[in-house]
Parts: structure tokens; sequence; C-alpha cells
């Protein structure tokens, strides 16, 4: 399980973790196996420095929404090294390993990538036959099966078939579950030979309730905010309606092309298509100073939540989405004298088009007045007086957008066009250096209208952006590499086309991009004879022209501040001893804002991103080869807690999670394992956002049973 000798999954990246001038933390097949892992989510918590988000403003958005160190990478989750542009919760069935590259990489990606990008490499046919299967059960209802199946057809061909169904309720929470399923068959053609071809389609039905957590209280005489369960309110409250539900569809269908001109040139082209529907109703709780001051009052029953919000959101829509992307690349590998060379260079088109059309609530309150609440302690999914409308119906009550009005219907698309090159020029067999850029024009529109906005809005912008990068290698022998890593990266207004409801800015208002610089040192080490594998790198993060999203309505201002994250990170993985495995990471952060308009805010923390976090996790195996061996495993999950704000005046505590696992492998084929979660039962925090938190999953425990021949 040493991580230096994985891939990174793509050919823009063609080295493993070992050869890569950046910070890469790997979650691999074995780790997920061993820890029973379900989703994307549950595969980053082994990666320091990833906190997730719940949705935000106007658009309510849920799904996967990850910050790394700090910074948003919403639209940062890759596949193969194609975008995933949909808004979804991510099932692993499909997951070979995860692959989390920290820092700007523009120069590879494309816009974006602030904190860095999450890459999952999915499972591929290959020669040789294999066939799996597994089934799990246990807490919070939990039923969960997979299916993976491999054949060899002919000399190079193989297809590949990888299933999933799985239902389950959420311990610890009421009312919130997920009933999904999903399907990858892929087939590759000429699998060992110059010219490959792999075709994968892969479909995921998701019907879960979406949970927005707790809200924050402040105690009188204290000025800092903190979630209300860390004052009684219990863990299990859910404060949505019988309305709420986030329903997707994913498909997307993949082509990797790979061509071995000769020895010396290689082609890519990876091509992508998507289409991405959604339902999305949910319940975003506030408690205002009123609610708060009766909570901590002689009469805590008398505090109450708002449903829809400080400012009337979120509100129901449907989202219809499709994009496409297609990725050429050449990868050369030649001498100039006593000179060697390694370059990449090629082209990205991708385009995004998002549909949406809005829902609105009739309110029979009081006075006429929108008023959807309940209670702070005993919350009910029961709304006496909510109606939710049909397409049109109760169009006044639409939730007014800064700018755009109550709109009806709301259209975002983009097209992106890009280049990239770089070269790897070694000048002696232990010294490299590495520089390359890429080229984008990133053309984007926005439109609302219907509703109370007849007439229409309309936005655009069509913006160059240039995003450089440059590395320096030591590496005295095969098993040590020392390097410098400098580069930056580009967030034009707009990006988030799917994963945000912000209209853009006419250009009179001088909305500049956000702009990060990096500047990195590390070495890697392969030790024991490359059982082991050590890394450690310090940074330094710089973040300018950051955009500030108001956490009820989505608007998006214009700040000018400067951010800043300095660090350093850890990491060890391998076998320590014969049968004996360890995986764990340290990440130390000094987040900071270094500038801001608001001049209280210089100084304070960046929110969500905490000063130490660390995973952990081993597994030892007794007596492997005879019919009586057992493994087991365990570990933990630490982060300290974080601000929710620019202001440091909400916080949210420390996650410390302990887990464990222990299985039998018997009849050659077959296994089982028990994995416990959260051992201790302790009350942690999962997703994050500006006024309110999730509660985590408590004490539970899942029951394993495989086979793979």
């Amino acid at each position: 399980m040493n991580i230096l000798h994985e891939d990174l999954g793509f050919s823009r990246m063609p080295q493993d973790v070992m050869h890569t001038a950046q910070t890469v933390n790997v979650v691999p097949k074995l780790l997920m196996e061993q820890q029973n892992v379900k989703s994307l989510d549950e595969a980053l918590r082994n990666v320091p420095g990833i906190t997730a988000s719940v949705g935000e403003g106007e658009g309510g958005m849920s799904g996967d929404q990850f910050l790394i160190r700090g910074f948003q990478a919403q639209n940062d989750i890759y596949e193969d090294g194609l975008r995933d542009f949909g808004v979804y919760n991510r099932d692993s069935f499909d997951y070979d390993h995860v692959t989390v590259i920290k820092g700007p990489s523009s120069e590879v990606f494309g816009n974006g990538t602030t904190g860095g990008a999450i890459n999952n490499v999915t499972k591929t046919p290959h020669l040789g036959n294999s066939y799996g299967g597994q089934f799990s059960g246990g807490s919070g209802q939990y039923y969960r099966g997979t299916l993976d199946v491999n054949q060899q057809i002919g000399e190079s061909t193989a297809v590949r078939i990888v299933g999933m169904g799985n239902e389950n309720n959420e311990v610890g929470r009421d009312y919130v579950y997920s009933h999904r399923w999903g399907i990858a068959p892929s087939i590759a053609f000429g699998l060992g030979k110059p010219t490959t071809l792999t075709l994968e389609y892969f479909h995921q039905t998701d019907n879960r309730i979406p949970d927005y957590g707790v809200p924050l209280l402040t105690k009188p005489g204290t000025s800092i905010a903190r979630p209300a369960t860390e004052f009684g309110v219990s863990r299990k409250n859910w404060y949505g309606t019988s309305y709420d539900q986030d329903d997707s569809n994913v498909d997307m269908l993949t082509a990797h092309l790979k061509h071995e001109l000769n020895s010396h040139i290689s082609f890519y082209d990876d091509l992508r298509g998507g289409m991405y529907e959604r339902y999305f109703s949910a319940s975003q709780e506030a408690c205002d100073s009123t609610c708060n001051a009766e909570f901590f009052s002689s009469n805590p029953e008398a505090a109450v939540v708002d449903r829809r919000g400080s400012k009337g959101g979120p509100e129901p829509y449907q989202q219809d989405d499709w994009s496409v992307q297609n990725v050429f690349s050449t990868i050369a590998k030649f001498n100039t004298g006593s000179v060697k060379h390694q370059i990449i260079a090629g082209w990205d088109v991708e385009h995004i088009y998002d549909r949406r059309t809005n829902y609105a609530y009739n309110y029979n309150g009081l006075n006429g007045t929108k008023t959807d609440t309940t209670s702070l302690l005993h919350p009910s999914a029961n709304a006496p007086g909510l109606l939710l409308g049909g397409v049109g119906q109760y169009a006044s009550n639409l939730v007014d957008i800064s700018g755009v009005g109550s709109a009806l219907y709301k259209t975002g698309s983009a097209t992106d066009v890009g280049a990239f090159f770089s070269d790897q020029v070694w000048f002696t067999p232990w010294f490299s250096a590495t520089a390359g850029f890429r080229w984008d024009n990133w053309n984007s529109h926005y439109a609302a209208n219907g509703g109370a906005v007849a007439q229409g809005v309309s936005y655009g912008q069509n913006q160059g952006t240039f995003n450089p990068t440059v590395h320096l290698m030591y590496t005295p022998n095969e098993n040590v590499m020392v390097y410098f890593n400098w580069s930056q990266s580009t967030t034009p207004l707009g990006l988030y086309v799917t994963n945000s409801s912000e209209p853009l800015k006419s250009s009179t208002q001088g909305f500049k991009p956000e702009r990060s610089s990096l500047y990195e040192i590390g070495a890697k080490y392969n030790a024991f004879r490359g059982r082991m594998g050590f890394t450690v790198s310090a940074f330094r993060l710089e973040k300018g022209n950051a955009m500030l999203t108001d956490p009820s309505t989505g608007d998006v201002t214009s700040s000018s501040d400067r951010q800043r994250n300095q660090g350093f990170e850890l990491s060890a993985s391998g076998e320590i001893l014969k049968n004996w495995n360890v995986i764990a990471t340290y990440a130390y952060y000094d987040a900071t804002t270094v500038a801001s308009l608001t001049a209280a805010d210089v100084g304070k923390r960046i929110q969500y991103a905490p000063k130490n976090s660390a995973t952990f996790w081993t597994t030892y195996t007794i007596a492997p080869a005879s019919p009586w061996n057992v493994t087991f495993g365990g570990g933990l999950t630490w982060r300290n807690g974080v601000w929710l704000d620019a202001a440091n005046t909400e916080r949210v505590p420390s996650t410390v999670e302990w887990d464990a696992m222990i299985s039998h492998s018997f009849l050659k084929h077959w296994k089982v394992a028990m994995n416990g979660y959260n051992l201790s039962n302790r009350l942690n925090y999962s997703s994050l956002f500006s006024d309110r938190v999730t509660p985590a999953i408590g004490r539970s425990f899942l029951f394993n049973i495989s086979a793979s021949y």
C-alpha cells in the first residue's frame, strides 16, 4: 500500500506519485476495501485538508461540495482526467482509487483548481478474467450489494461490468436516507497493443433526503456562535419538510483512445458526454436573534427556526444539464544532444449547459407573510399551510435574486477552449526542470426569464486566461526526489455553471477573476526496497480577488480580499513489517486573510481551513496463508475546529473519529468482515457552511461478505 507507486490515472500527468512534483494524496483500492468505502465523501476522509460543504445561496446546492485547503473545489472533480460537471453524491462502486492533486493545477486541468483537483480513477477492462461481488448490511437499515465482472474476449479485448444497489438511513439523523443504484459497463479493444480504445458508460440513480444540519447559536455573554447541538439540541433533529427531496439521474459516456506511434511518441484522445437530471427541494433553516434569545431563556421550548432561511430561500427546482469535453494530448520523448526531453502538448474543448425551472411555495402564514417555521427543539416535517405550486404557480413567491428578480427559468452555459504545453528537460540524469503553460478562452452566459422577470435579463463574458507552471526536480537515485513547484490558477466568474445559481455580472461592475499562486518545496522517498513511501512538503498558497457569496441569497460580490494558506504536509504509507501495513497523513495550515476591504477581517483565519488535521489507518494480518487467518485494522480521523465565516465569529468543534475492522478469508475466494465507525459515538460534524453544520453519523457497524475469483 505504498502510495508512491500509484499512477494518477490520465495522460496529462503520466508519472506516478513518486515522480510528480506536487503534493499528491492517494486513497488506494486496498484502503477503500478495508474501510468498506461507499462514496467519494467517505474516501476523501482519508485526505487531510479536505472538508465537505453543504449547499449555499438561493440555489441551495447539495451533492459533493468539497473544499481543499479551505478553497472551493466544487468544480474540480474529475474522472480519469475529464471533468465531472454533475451536482450529485458520487457512489464509489466504480472507483479503483482516488487521487487528490493539491494546489493550483490550471496548467493541467484548466480554470479552477485553487486548492487542487480530485481525480477518480475508474475500473476499466483488463486482460484475464475476474469475478467479484459483495453484500453489506448493518446499522441504519444499511443494505448494499456490488458486482464486478471482467471477461477477456480473444487476444486483446475485454469487457467489464460493475454494478451497485444501495439503501440506507443515516445513523444519528432523523428522516435522512439514500436509495441509489448504478451500473458501469465498459469494453476495451487492443489491450497490450500499440492502439487501445476503451469505451465506458456510467449511470447512477439516487433518491435521497438532503440534510442541511442544525443552525448555529450564540450563548449570551459570548461572541462565538456554535452548533445548536453543542448546547443540548438533539443531534437527530432534522429541520426539513415532507417536500424535501434530492432525486438525480447521471449518465456519462466516455471514450479513451491511446496510440503509441513508436517508443518516442504517443497520442491520446479522451472524449466524454454527460447528461444530468435533478429535482432538488431542501429546507435551509435559520435561527435568528429572536430564536436564539428564546432558546437561552427560561422557556427554550418557544424557540422556532425559519425553514426558508433568513432571506426566503432556497426554493425547489428542476435541473437539466448536459456537457461534452474532448481532450487531445501528445507525449513526445526525444534527445537534443545530451539533453533529454519529454513534451506534453494538446488541446481541451468543453461545453456545459444548465437549465433550471424554479418552483415556489404558497404560504398561509401570519398576515400573509412567508412563514414556514418549526420548533428548534422538537422539529416536525409537517408544515401546515405550506403548499408547493406547479410551474408558474405562486410566481410572486419566487426568491428575488439581486440584479435579476424573481425568475421562473434560469439558463447558464459556458464554452472553454484551451491549449497546453509543457517540456520536462533532463540536464543531467539527476536534475530536470519542467516549464509549462495553459491558455484558455472562457465564454459564459447567464439568462433568466419568466415569473416577475417577463422581459428577461442576460449577462455574458468572454475572457482569456493564462496559467504557467515551473518544476525543478533533483533525483540522485530512483528512490529519492526533491522538488520545487511554482504554479498558478485562475477562477473566472461564472465558472460553476452547474454548481451554483449565481448570475454573471455585467462588465461594468469590473469583476476580476480570482488568481492563485503556489510555491512548494518537497521530498519523496521510497524506503526499505520500496515497501514504504514517505513524503514531506512545505507550501505557500496565495489567492487574490476572492469572491464572496451570500449564504442565503447566493449574491456574489467582489471582495478584493487576499488570502494566504501556508504550511506543511507529511505522509507515510506501506508495509512496516511483514503483514503490517500503515497509511498516515498530517497537515498543518496557517491560513490567513492578509488584505480585505473589511479591515476587521485582516489577520483572521480563512474559513473551513483547519490548523491541524491527520489521518491514520493500520492493519495486521495473522497467519495469512492458513485457514485461521484474521486481519485486524483501525484508524483515526482528526481535524481541528474551524471557523465558518471570514470574521471568525462562528466555529465548529474538532472532529475525532475512531474506526476499526476485522476480517477473515476462507475457501480461498471468500471473505467476511465487520467494520465499526465512530466507535466513541462522538458528536462530529461532516458538512459545513457559514450558518449551519451537519452532524456526522453516530456509532455504526456494517457486516460484509464478499467473493473474488
